[in-house]
């Protein structure tokens, strides 16, 4: 449950016109800013009611713009898109990419509809609208939208009217989809609105869309709302039973309670879906005047409370086991010196970044180029960052794809302490809730440094109406150290090139916890995931003098038990090969080292070997640090220069698997955790690996485990991989008050995808900078600099 508050504006500029965007659809709402270790700041609202506005339109077809091209005359469009151009090619002005995140206004249509077809006031009041999102096109409706946004261009793909002008087919309509939960029957619904008359409201026509489906889906629960939880918290500390239990533990004013909803998960019948249920976990401050104090430090424990979510009516309070209240912690505050009473370093010196000509990267709507990357940004309520249509422009070969869609879909944070209420603690914290509606607005103080692009997110809130979450994606560059170096020990000469990387991220706040999530973008072709844990610790309660074995002791009365930390991410990857072609496969490498014998007489050889996974059932692997495990995608069709097939390769990181046992209660849910990776068959509707609701799921192995109950073929197929990684968490003192940052995740790298090494044509660094070899003067005395390597032997 994210807490989204007052926030603080940085300090915002207009950069030259390279940088400007020429997007004219609202929907791409962002700004440029400049973040360094100075900021100013002023007032302003983080999340913001967003207006619906007729001024939005869009487009049903994108026009080209005054370009006559003589028919059947494909080198001259090339010319007008790319070659023609001084410089570099950029973008065309664009309206709507069917790849767009909805606008504000298309929501508000999608939702109006939804209401409007209600049978009953009855039903039209019920509604709570769960999530609004783009319903995505088919792939080759995106081929044919990038054929012409992205150069060169590619005409093929057109139709010509007329005798002398080339137009793009006809887009499809776009399309919403939207979650809806009836508060009045307890029942989850799926709409598919087509958003064909949202241009009409421009020109003072009706707000509606087309209903295409509408489908009531039994026994599911959707993820919980941030208006039900404080509702709920509202509720429980209204309640007599908990008032009466908070006073026998000294607690007599209610304004310290602090109540975090948590999802029941699935344990027996009592949980079942028919009803909506949450089981609270409550919390003290020390001081209720203090909205600074740190509450997460007093867990309240030995009071049961049970709520129904629909009916918002507490079910069950049960306090039958008096645990007493962890003391105040002195140690237990996280904010500057002055506000939790301790003593700030004086001696951090400014460090400032700087990009007097502007950032590389160029952002046209939701298009990005970057060092000869293109792709798309996305955003979902529930994955929240999603990459589109990723690309890399190689030269004479052109614009490559790479990946279709990329996107982190779901996490499991599973608790390992068996005492209640902690073995419940099983947040799925993208299918309960969502990762992309906690997302923090950067206006509130922004994470990254340098020249920023911003994108905003809009969503629907619980009751139908458009919210924005401004700043919510960052994206910047950043300086990464040595790319590659290689000194000629023989002349002296020397030849090094800085790494730098295209970083785009947000992050969430799901109660005590942070995560932070990122898509890293390398000039040598590689592709980074990284997840960033930070946040505060979900604690416990001790009797005096108990010491349990799961979990650290932090201060007197107060443990953090053991948990592990698992993320999935969905990774529809496009190996040179066009949006739904299904020209990939998987290979699976291992290290061998190869036995004592005529071919290995001195006992040294060791070689690479690969394993094709055929199917889906094959293709449910684990990580083995011990041979080097790896996965590689190739195009089936499309040969480098030494004649073998191109790939990307997936590299593991640290990595684990679940340490409960077999038969534990949340794996019925999580399934999909028992295997680092799974690879299937691309199929539309399969985005979620446990489903789309997992949320008191009472259905055992939903999701990724059945769906490859298919064993569908993956050896010249459109390919998902299903990369499952996690952290275990073992507290240790350090990880309070406030957690450090650890650091997740794998790479997807280049494997004979290039002829040779792509960062090869960096430029070297800018040596007439005078700042940037300069060596900083140093008091006291100077060491005697010594010549090293081997030319100085010579």
């Amino acid at each position: 449950m994210a807490s989204r508050t007052e926030s603080s504006k940085i300090c915002c500029y207009s950069p030259a016109s390279p940088l400007e965007d020429t997007e004219s659809d609202a929907s791409s709402t962002s700004s440029y800013s400049e973040s360094s270790s100075s900021r100013s700041t002023t007032g302003g609202g983080g999340l913001q009611s967003q207006p619906v506005s007729g001024e939005e339109m869009m487009e049903e077809e994108i026009p080209l713009k005054n370009i006559q091209i003589p028919r059947g005359s494909l080198d001259s469009a090339a010319i007008v898109a790319g070659s023609a151009l001084k410089g570099p090619p950029v973008l065309r002005s664009q309206t709507a990419h069917p790849l767009n995140p909805l606008s504000p206004t298309e929501i508000a249509v999608a939702i109006r509809t939804v209401r409007g077809a209600g049978e009953t006031p009855e039903v039209r009041d019920g509604m709570r609208f769960v999530e609004v999102v783009l319903s995505e096109p088919e792939k080759h409706v995106v081929a044919m939208a990038d054929a012409y946004f992205f150069p060169p261009y590619q005409p093929m793909l057109f139709t010509l009217k007329g005798k002398s002008s080339l137009y793009p087919l006809r887009l499809p309509h776009r399309r919403a989809r939207l979650v809806v939960y009836n508060k009045n029957t307890n029942m989850t619904s799926i709409w598919v609105v087509e958003l064909s008359e949202v241009h009409a409201a421009a020109r003072g026509g009706h707000h509606r869309g087309k209903i295409i489906s509408s489908n009531i889906v039994p026994d599911v629960q959707p993820p919980m709302d941030a208006v039900e939880y404080a509702e709920c918290e509202a509720l429980v500390k209204e309640h007599p039973a908990a008032i009466e239990a908070m006073k026998r533990r000294g607690i007599y004013d209610m304004d310290l309670v602090m109540v975090d909803p948590w999802c029941v998960g699935y344990y027996s019948e009592k949980d079942s879906p028919s009803r909506r249920l949450a089981r609270p976990l409550i919390f003290c401050r020390t001081e209720s005047d203090c909205p600074l104090d740190n509450g997460y430090a007093r867990p309240v424990e030995g009071i049961h409370v049970l709520v129904d979510m629909q009916k918002m009516e507490v079910v069950e309070v049960a306090d039958n086991n008096l645990v007493p209240l962890p003391a105040p912690d002195p140690l237990r505050n996280y904010t500057a010196a002055a506000t939790r009473g301790g003593v700030d370093r004086s001696d951090i010196k400014p460090l400032h970044i700087s990009q007097p000509e502007g950032p590389s990267f160029r952002v046209n709507g939701y298009a990005v180029e970057w060092q000869k990357w293109n792709f798309r940004i996305g955003f979902t309520p529930k994955e929240g960052l999603v990459i589109h249509t990723v690309a890399y422009e190689d030269g004479s070969r052109g614009r490559r794809s790479i990946a279709h869609r990329l996107s982190f879909v779901e996490m499991v944070v599973p608790y390992g302490d068996p005492k209640d209420p902690h073995y419940r603690k099983n947040a799925f914290d993208a299918g309960e809730d969502g990762l992309g509606k906690n997302c923090h607005s950067l206006k509130r103080g922004c994470d990254c440094l340098g020249l920023i692009k911003y994108f905003d997110a809009h969503f629907t809130n619980f009751h139908g109406g458009v919210e924005t979450i401004e700043n919510c994606i960052c994206m910047h560059e950043e300086d990464h150290g040595v790319l590659w170096k290689h000194q000629d020990w023989r002349t002296g000469s020397a030849e090094s090139r800085r790494s730098r990387r295209l970083s785009v991220s947000f992050f969430c706040t799901v109660a005590n916890y942070e995560y932070g999530f990122y898509w890293h973008f390398y000039q040598d072709g590689k592709i980074e995931a990284e997840v960033k844990l930070t946040g505060i610790l979900s604690l416990g309660a001790l009797n005096p003098g108990e010491n349990r074995r799961h979990g650290t002791v932090i201060a007197p009365g107060l443990y953090a038990p053991v948990h592990q930390h698992f993320f999935v991410a969905r990774l529809n990857m496009a190996v040179d090969s066009n949006p739904g072609a299904g020209l990939n496969q998987v290979v699976e490498v291992n290290v061998k080292v190869e036995k004592p014998g005529p071919s290995n007489p001195h006992n040294n050889a060791f070689y690479a070997e690969e394993t094709l996974l055929r199917s889906e059932q094959e293709a449910q692997r684990d990580c083995n640090p011990f041979s080097a495990r790896h996965w590689i995608v190739r195009n089936t069709r499309t040969f480098n220069r030494t004649g073998h097939l191109t790939g990307y390769k997936l590299v593991p990181g640290s990595n684990c698997l679940p340490l409960a046992g077999p038969d534990a209660k949340f794996l019925r849910r999580a399934a999909f955790l028992k295997h680092n990776l799974w690879v299937t068959q691309y199929y539309p509707d399969e985005i979620f690996p446990g489903g789309e609701f997992p949320n008191q799921n009472p259905r055992v192995g939903e999701g990724l485990p059945t769906w490859v109950k298919q064993d569908r073929k993956l050896e010249e197929t459109d390919i998902v991989l299903w990369y499952v990684f996690g952290v275990t968490h073992i507290p240790r003192l350090e990880d309070w008050p406030v957690m450090p940052v650890e650091h997740i995740g794998f790479s997807l790298v280049p494997h004979g995808f290039f002829n040779c090494s792509p960062a090869i044509d960096i430029p070297p660094y800018d040596s007439t900078d005078e700042n940037s070899h300069k060596e900083t003067p140093m008091k006291g005395s100077q060491p005697e600099m010594v010549p090293g390597g081997l030319l100085s032997k010579l």
